[in-house]
């Protein structure tokens, strides 16, 4: 399935752009009037790029949730950029668009990288431990990513030794002060909100982010376009399903059960599995925080549990607390975890590669709650619990 694509021309003149002269005294040269083409997106809604022919400027809208600004960022050649000045209050970043060096600091930035096949410019990361990619790990072992310290402290002695033409960001509630201080060794600084997308396909949408970035847009709308093709004809297989379990999700931390709210993209997942979600009926923003006894007179019968936090197997959970075992999913032993399937240095795959590759979410999926439609399929993520 082709993606649809919406195009809208707009034609505006710029004044705010200066070239200085090398041959002649300082003047403005106001740029003629330009078309500008809005790259139109089918599910994210956290970014907007308009692409005005010799430079482009992308919007990040929803950083992370409430954001009360929107970041603007002019992307154009190294020449042009050499050649021109910009009012320091307009633009929040100026990159090059021909990375040579990048920094990200989120797992789920990986997959983008080596899907597009720029991978070779990860330099640096924070918790390299966490990145499960054997392609990647092979390039941290040879010693061509430096390891960054954490996301909340990053080193930035060690980046700024690196020098990238961008750090990849992300904030959870609000700016992150290592960034400011990246942003004041003129390094810039993008925040990418991937992680705020209420859906799994807008989610995985947001390699066009890195498409534009990489000038490989082209290649970013091919890979989504199979991506979501894969996705929608795993949901319509889905629709044959004869029976729809009872799924429960989550467990327990501290005293309150944590699960997805019925309109959370986890929740979106186990709608398009085609299966009865026990709390598919609430919304909100986050998690649901519940309390055990709640949880456990809605969902002592469910068919299914999925996704029981961090837990491995069924002797760590019942040692945690030994009221799990009241459950008939633990009973029946049908408890599935993404947690167990890990890389070389217990990175969590499914943090990795889940957002990327919502399509092979959705088929694990299925063949847990409905093994007798993908018969061949053998779940990528989820395993039953050890």
């Amino acid at each position: 399935m082709k993606a649809l694509r919406k195009t809208f021309y707009l034609f505006f003149t710029i004044s705010i752009l200066f070239i200085n002269c090398k041959e002649g005294p300082d003047y403005v040269r106001e740029i003629p009037p330009l078309i500008e083409k809005t790259n139109t997106l089918k599910y994210a809604k956290g970014f907007t790029i308009n692409d005005n022919g010799n430079y482009k400027v992308l919007t990040i809208l929803n950083p992370w949730p409430e954001a009360h600004k929107d970041y603007k960022y002019l992307i154009a050649s190294r020449e042009l950029l050499s050649k021109m000045t910009f009012p320091k209050d307009l633009y929040d970043g100026v990159i090059t668009n021909d990375i040579k060096k990048i920094v990200v600091t989120s797992t789920t930035h990986i997959p983008a990288l080596e899907l597009l096949g720029v991978e070779q410019t990860l330099v640096g990361f924070p918790g390299t431990d966490y990145i499960s990619s054997e392609k990647t790990r092979k390039r941290i072992n040879d010693g061509e990513v430096r390891e960054l310290g954490k996301n909340e402290g990053i080193n930035t002695e060690v980046l700024l030794e690196l020098n990238p033409d961008v750090v990849i960001g992300f904030g959870v509630d609000g700016v992150n002060k290592t960034f400011e201080t990246i942003k004041k060794a003129r390094i810039p600084v993008i925040y990418n909100g991937d992680w705020v997308e209420s859906s799994a396909l807008a989610k995985a949408e947001w390699i066009k982010f890195f498409g534009i970035l990489f000038n490989k847009e082209k290649e970013a709308d091919s890979i989504f376009n199979t991506i979501e093709k894969e996705y929608l004809s795993a949901k319509d297989i889905a629709k044959q399903a004869k029976n729809h379990p009872t799924v429960l999700s989550g467990a327990m931390h501290k005293d309150v059960w944590y699960l997805p709210n019925g309109s959370s993209a986890e929740a979106q997942f186990l709608k398009d599995a085609n299966v009865d979600y026990l709390w598919s009926k609430t919304t909100g923003n986050g998690s649901l925080a519940l309390s055990f006894e709640v949880v456990l007179d809605k969902a002592k019968d469910a068919d299914l549990w999925l996704s029981p936090s961090y837990y491995s197997s069924f002797e760590q959970l019942k040692d945690v607390n030994s009221l799990y075992t009241n459950f008939e999913a633990f009973k029946n032993k049908n408890i599935y975890t993404f947690s167990n399937t890990t890389g070389e240095t217990g990175g969590v795959l499914y943090y990795e590669l889940g957002t990327a590759r919502p399509d092979l979410v959705l088929k694990d999926l299925i063949k847990i709650c409905h093994p007798e439609l993908l018969k061949d399929y053998s779940p990528y993520f989820f395993k039953r619990l050890n």
